[in-house]
């Protein structure tokens, strides 16, 4: 009896095998939908948290703007337009365009005028990593420059939202860096993530970097952060902020044993070729070595002023009034909340004791934001890449419930479209 049971079995088996291997063939349908690989599946729900909450801002941003249609009567190239998307490629995003387009031609023309600008604004103060990306894509798709542009903006921030999943995740929990990422997509200044900017490449590279650091990678962590050279002159507090972790990790015998020499070494060597490079580039062509210097001060009006133009923000804010330039009320207050919120979030980080590289590259960005002077209202967009500062409010909400969750992401999604949105685009200058 056992013999003729193991027969059975064992016939049934390898008639089973046999069904299994020839029904693919057959049945094409039957291996749908794929399988995702292992290591992708953790990050499913944080990119699904992060696109359809971004998709609900964008679709009430779209709303708004129909509903008061100012758009239609303003400049395409200053925020105006045929139809709403168009919006989203106007100010900054012209510019990107333009270099896509016809490349550079970098210039300091001088004007006859005083006051903040007199340089003429040159594209060369738009870092070439992004526009080249439209480019590339436009070439190879098919598709125009503009749509070119939003597909570079929406991949970069799926990218740029797994990298912060990734890094909130090692020090949080998977759930907080699920929350993270979605924190990210209606954060202040978050209207930009799918427009015609480069701020979500530079938080995807940033982002990864940082993470490459945390897990001892620096070979890749030195040639992301030379990418995000290529990318934006902020660029320089992630590079200094990985040269410092190398430089740490050098200093330790012990951390020395464990990692090495060169991996930290490289990483410093290479970090900062990128923006240097660039940064001298600008200099050679136009033949004066601060060129592109010259140009953010005298020509945008950029420049950092150790924090007396935001002092000065903050004392007319407080007294209302408005006697500062690149004044605009409804921006202006909003960042004006941001920034009081600052030492808060702050504290809070600095209590969960994260890494040094995410320590440097936050404190970094938040004393170059609010050290520079530029547009106040800007503020909430500028620290969009300050993304570690999202790791205590993402571990706080880890802990509550699904319910509670899914009232305050629609809340805040709905909500986003106004001012992560309609706010920096219709009422300001982004």
């Amino acid at each position: 009896m056992d013999t003729a049971a193991d027969d059975t079995v064992t016939d049934g088996s390898d008639g089973a095998r046999a069904a299994r291997a020839d029904g693919p063939r057959d049945r094409p349908w039957a291996a749908w939908p794929p399988r995702l690989p292992d290591r992708a599946r953790p990050y499913l729900a944080p990119l699904l948290l992060y696109g359809v909450t971004k998709l609900t801002g964008l679709g009430v941003f779209a709303a708004l703007l129909t509903y008061a249609g100012d758009f239609r009567e303003k400049n395409p190239r200053f925020g105006g337009g045929a139809h709403w998307w168009d919006v989203l490629a106007t100010w900054d995003g012209w510019w990107y365009l333009q270099v896509a387009e016809h490349g550079y031609h970098p210039s300091l023309v001088r004007l006859d005028s005083e006051g903040l600008f007199t340089v003429q604004q040159n594209s060369v103060a738009f870092f070439p990593l992004y526009p080249a990306l439209i480019r590339m894509v436009s070439e190879s798709t098919g598709l125009g420059l503009y749509g070119s542009g939003i597909l570079v903006s929406v991949v970069s921030s799926f990218v740029a939202a797994a990298g912060i999943y990734a890094v909130i995740s090692l020090l949080a929990g998977a759930r907080a860096g699920t929350i993270a990422a979605g924190l990210w997509a209606v954060a202040p200044g978050a209207g930009v993530e799918w427009a015609v900017y480069s701020e979500s490449l530079f938080v995807a590279v940033a982002a990864w970097t940082c993470y490459a650091v945390m897990t001892r990678r620096w070979v890749t962590a030195g040639l992301l952060a030379f990418t995000a050279g290529l990318n934006r002159p902020t660029s320089a507090v992630l590079i200094g902020a990985v040269g410092l972790a190398a430089l740490v990790t050098l200093a330790r015998p012990e951390s020395r044993r464990e990692h090495g020499i060169r991996g930290p070494v490289y990483a410093m060597l290479v970090a900062p070729v990128g923006l240097l490079g660039y940064i001298a580039w600008v200099g050679w062509s136009t033949g004066e070595a601060t060129a592109y210097f010259t140009l953010q001060r005298e020509g945008w009006a950029h420049f950092f002023d150790y924090g007396a133009y935001t002092l000065d923000v903050l004392r007319n804010l407080a007294v209302g009034r408005g006697d500062y330039p690149f004044a605009f009320s409804t921006p202006d207050l909003l960042s004006l909340q941001l920034v009081l919120a600052l030492p808060f979030l702050i504290a809070l980080m600095l209590r969960r004791r994260p890494p040094l590289v995410l320590v440097a590259y936050t404190l970094a960005s938040i004393i170059t934001v609010l050290g520079t002077q530029q547009m106040f209202g800007n503020t909430m967009r500028y620290l969009l890449p300050a993304f570690p500062l999202l790791l205590a409010p993402a571990a706080a909400l880890a802990r509550q419930k699904l319910p509670t969750l899914a009232v305050f992401f629609t809340t805040a999604a709905v909500a986003s479209g106004w001012y992560a949105h309609y706010v920096i685009f219709e009422l300001g200058v982004p």
